[in-house]
Formats: C-alpha cells, structure tokens, sequence
C-alpha cells in the first residue's frame, strides 16, 4: 500500500484525508502497518476541503470529464434512436442515470471556470473603474474557492468504484474444515451478518438452510436488502476461522474449524440473461427433519447453468414454484460474480494485491474465543470484544478499515 501511495505523491494522500475523515472504530484499533496516529473523527472547514487539489490529479481529472462529456453525448444519442432495441435502450439509459450526478458537477465547474475566466479579465483591464476591479477581485477569489471546492466532490465521484456497490446482495455460508463444530460456527456466522443487517436497517430473508446433525448449518444463505449493503459486505468473502472448545469436547481442548463466507452482488434480468436452452431444470423431494410438504412431494429443485457448470439446489419452500424463484435469483447473482471478477482481474490487480481477491480459500479472519478477540488479517486489526462482534454490534472496525484501505488504493489508481 505505501508503494502505491508513493507512486501518486503526498498530495494524494492528503487529498484523501480531506476528503473521509478516518472513522473513530478504525482510528480507535488501527493496523499495525499504519504507524502515524490517526486523527478523531471531526467536522471539516470549507477552508480544509477546498485545498488545491494536487496539479497530476486535477490533469487526470480533466482527462476524464472529457471522456464522460463524450460517453453521455454517445449514450443520449442511443436512447434518441428509433431503432433501438428495448435492451439496448435500458442498457443505455441505465449507465446514462449512473453518470447524471457527475455530469451536474462537471456542468456546474465548467461554469464556474467560465465565470473565473470573466472576473479575471475585470480585474486585468485597465480601463475599468477602480471600484470594479476590487469588487471583481474579491468576487474571484470567492468563485476560485468554489470551484476548489466543485473539483473536491468531483474528484470523489470520480474515483474508481465498484458499479454494484449500492446493490442488494446474497449471503452464503459454508461449513467447511472441522465437522460438526464447523457447522454450529456457520450458523454463528449466518446469525452474526443478520444482526449486523438489522443494526443497519436491512432487510434479511432466509434463502435456504441446510441443517446438520446437530442443529448447526451445512450451507445457509440469504438476501440482504438495503442502500448499499454489497458495498459494505463485498470484503468479507473468504475463510472465516474459530477457535474454541466444541461443545462435544469432553477434556476442554481447543479446536480450530473453519467456515466459508461469500457475498453476490444481486443481479436482475438485464444484467444477466438466462436462456432456457442452458438451464437444466431437475425437481426431486426435499430432504430434511420432515413435516407438511416434505419428502412427500417434488417441491425442490436444483438448476444447473450448462455452459458455466454452475449448479444451484433449493428446498426451502413447500412451493416447487418457489424453489424454482429462489435458485434462479442466486443463480443470477453467481453469474453476475463471475463476470465481475473476469473483468475486475482484466482492468486491474490492485485490489487483489492490497486488500485480497475475496476468494473463498482466502483466510481473511480468526474469532478466538478462548482469548475473546477477533483478528482481520489483511489490514492487521484485533478486536478484543468477540461478543460484541457475534452479535453483529462491532463489525464495522473491520468494515470501515477495509473500506477506507480501498478508497487509498482507489486514489493509488488514478494517480497511476
């Protein structure tokens, strides 16, 4: 990570302070690669955030709006075409809403610029009254702080995101290394990000439970629904690791098990297209502790994706109709996956260098019980309040220093 800020100067790195306070959680258990002291959280001044921007990122910057300029004229132009197909047209029009609020910016300090460039020619012209010219030089050093502070909101617009962070997403929890301890740890698990879902005003809904035998969850996943819950939870895919005393260990001795996390963007039909040809649809009877509806009738289904290989089974609802609902949305959401990290990895390897691909082999986290604390290993931070982050209470210490760890990089990237 220092190498990357290196790379885009002292300048970016002060940008970027200006720009996101460091949360109080984040600069209360810093990493230990972060060695200067991190600030409290505060309310900026006008005059702190409308700094110069550093003279590499404003040419950049530049660059780039007239990309954008160029890529709305071309998107309007589409949506304005008779012949355009209704796919074409969504697919347009869609992007085009993804672009209006920094097409605003970019209208609004181009005005600015243009006013700038009047009130300098007041000032410079020697014919004008000397009551006109101070009046004009302090209204340009007014329009100059605006247009500071326009190139600030811009320049965070601009800075490259991930287009379905503002996505609902799917949760998947695995037991994997570990047995029937592995399992009871993945419904911990599960239980943890529902809480969290609900402290954050989410909507949570079980997909589909799979139990083992000793009430703990094989696999479990679910749906999390609300402003910006993928890009919240995008970084914690991969091998969540306990360590504790099982329940069914007689002599006190502590065990290590693991479980796998992975969370899908949710797609829709525009982003991913299911052709019928590449679906195997099979139906068969719901396996489980019993009850109405199962393992008397075909109510679950599994869809397996031809060309991928991508299978997806579902027994939860006593509705074959409902199954089928649930594992086409999942099998859309893994798709969508698919694509983008085939693209994540063709545009850029920063992500994947600094803070991990997100694949599910990677060991990002250790809960150990015994000493109550739990440690992220990609950004160095221990909590030592392992209750409070089962219960959903303190994950965003983790969260927020990922987060705020992606928008250094992010600024890295553009530099570059």
């Amino acid at each position: 990570m220092q190498h990357h800020l290196r790379r885009c100067g002292g300048g970016a790195l002060a940008a970027l302070r200006r720009l996101r306070p460091i949360s109080s959680a984040a600069a209360a258990s810093p990493p230990a690669i972060w060695r200067r002291p991190c600030p409290l959280p505060r309310v900026y001044s006008t005059a702190e955030t409308s700094q110069q921007l550093p003279a590499n990122l404003v040419g950049v910057m530049e660059q780039r709006m007239k990309l954008i300029e160029q890529r709305s004229a071309y998107l309007q132009q589409q949506i304005n075409q008779p012949a355009a197909s209704p796919e074409e047209y969504s697919r347009a029009n869609k992007e085009l809403r993804k672009l209006e609020s920094t097409m605003e910016l970019i209208k609004e300090l181009r005005s600015k610029q243009e006013e700038i460039e009047g009130l300098k020619s007041l000032v410079t012209n020697a014919c004008e009254e000397k009551d006109m010219r101070e009046m004009a030089a302090e209204e340009l050093l007014e329009a100059v702080e605006v247009e500071k502070q326009l190139q600030h909101g811009l320049f965070r617009s601009l800075l490259p995101k991930d287009e379905a962070d503002e996505r609902d997403c799917i949760l998947e929890v695995r037991a994997g290394t570990g047995g029937e301890e592995a399992s009871l740890f993945a419904m911990d698990v599960f239980r943890m990000y529902e809480k969290y879902a609900h402290k954050n005003g989410w909507k949570f809904d079980v997909i589909d439970i799979m139990e083992s035998a000793v009430k703990g969850y094989k696999e479990a996943s679910g749906t999390i629904s609300g402003p910006g819950a993928f890009g919240k939870l995008k970084f914690e895919s991969g091998i969540h690791r306990v360590q504790r005393v099982p329940v069914t260990e007689k002599s006190g001795r502590v065990h290590t098990s693991a479980v796998s996390v992975a969370v899908l963007p949710q797609a829709d039909e525009v982003d991913v297209q299911l052709r019928n040809e590449d679906l195997r649809i099979d139906t068969y009877r719901s396996g489980g502790a019993g009850g109405q509806s199962v393992n008397t009738t075909d109510s679950a289904v599994r869809i397996t994706h031809i060309p991928t290989g991508t299978v997806v089974a579902i027994q939860d609802e006593r509705s074959q109709h409902m199954n089928k609902a649930k594992a086409l949305k999942v099998l859309r959401a893994r798709l969508y996956e698919i694509e983008r990290q085939r693209l994540h990895m063709d545009r850029s390897k920063l992500r994947s260098e600094q803070i991990g691909s997100g694949d599910r082999s990677e060991r990002i986290r250790t809960y150990n019980f015994p000493q109550g604390r739990v440690t992220d290993h990609r950004v160095g931070i221990t909590h030592h309040s392992i209750t409070d982050v089962m219960e959903g209470e303190n994950l965003d210490v983790f969260i927020d220093a990922l987060l705020l760890q992606e928008e250094m990089d992010a600024i890295a990237s553009f530099a570059a």
